[in-house]
């Protein structure tokens, strides 16, 4: 049945959470231990506490996924970096849950410095369901940004300010740090009894310090990236280190924008393993509409999307309204 093979965008948030949940459990099953997971920049998934909001939890219609109702245009304005450290944070802690079985002792959530393991240890402590090693990849973060906050307060604070050291060369001398040969003795190291790893928004720089704990972990610690958005880095600090990236991690759900959206306005990109890639389109009115399949494990390229998008008929009416990259935080209420 053409229906049950090809991909099925999920049609809420309770849906998407459950989609991803049997693709991670699907690639657990066929030994797959380097998964990458994509959601929508800035989805919320309703997790935290939102003070007297009904529409804020779980579950939302087919227009909250879509980016359909009134509140689109607000969503899509006040995308902030506090939304977004929420949303990723909300995304760790539903992986999380998802491998309690294991036992908190044997799962580490790895945030990129220690503000935002904090404000996860907060948020987090005391709840059963959530128990894990939350840690950061670099330590000095969370001093250095307190610091910051602290002078602000302070009318004779500019002597102290002037020690701290410039944020390039501090960056410099943690990138030299990350990647220093794979010994042990570096500055973030997982836990020896680690079976999951799941590192939170990594960026470029973060990948180094990934590449290092793969290397040291070995295939037997499941390593899991959560938003790295892989396909947006222009460039790997090594050959070794593309390689694992782009063909040792499986993409085992993703769901987002087409990026950049001139290859296909309106356009998103799903998979949930071991299905195919989907390439759908946001009409004007209703849900997203599938426009072409590409089979196995590599997504659409930029000349697959612009070749897709160029063999479908979309009316003068439509032309100009497609909902563009910054509506699809709107999917998810």
């Amino acid at each position: 049945d053409k229906n049950k093979s090809d991909p099925q965008l999920p049609k809420d948030v309770k849906d998407a959470i459950s989609k991803c949940r049997g693709a991670v459990q699907k690639g657990l099953e066929n030994k797959i231990s380097r998964m990458d997971v994509e959601m929508p920049v800035g989805a919320d998934f309703g997790v935290e506490n939102k003070k007297g909001s009904s529409k804020n939890k779980r579950g939302g219609n087919l227009s909250s996924l879509t980016g359909d109702d009134a509140d689109q245009q607000q969503n899509q304005e006040g995308l902030t970096m506090e939304k977004l450290e929420t949303s990723n944070r909300e995304l760790a802690r539903l992986f999380v849950e998802m491998f309690q079985p294991l036992g908190g002792t044997h799962i580490s959530a790895i945030f990129n410095d220690e503000l935002l393991a904090d404000q996860a240890r907060e948020r987090w402590s005391g709840d059963l369901s959530v128990e894990c090693n939350i840690q950061a990849i670099d330590r000095k973060g969370y001093k250095t940004r307190n610091k910051i906050l602290k002078t602000k307060g302070m009318g004779n604070g500019g002597k102290k300010k002037k020690k701290a050291k410039g944020f390039a060369a501090k960056m410099a001398e943690e990138m030299e740090e990350d990647g220093a040969s794979s010994s042990s003795s570096g500055p973030f190291a997982l836990p020896t009894d680690t079976e999951v790893a799941i590192f939170v928004a990594p960026g470029p720089k973060e990948l180094i310090a990934v590449e290092r704990i793969c290397n040291e972990a070995g295939m037997g610690t499941c390593v899991i990236l959560l938003n790295a958005r892989l396909s947006l880095v222009e460039k790997y600090a090594t050959e070794e280190a593309r390689t694992l990236f782009e063909d040792s991690f499986e993409t085992v759900w993703s769901l987002g924008a087409v990026m950049p959206q001139e290859d296909a306005p309106g356009c998103l990109m799903h998979r949930a393993y071991p299905g195919s890639w989907a390439l759908a389109r946001k009409p004007r009115v209703g849900p997203p509409k599938t426009i072409a399949i590409k089979e196995g494990g590599r997504k659409f390229s930029g000349k697959e999307c612009r070749v897709a998008y160029g063999g479908i008929e979309v009316s003068d009416l439509e032309k100009g309204t497609e909902k563009l990259a910054e509506n699809f935080a709107g999917w998810f209420k």
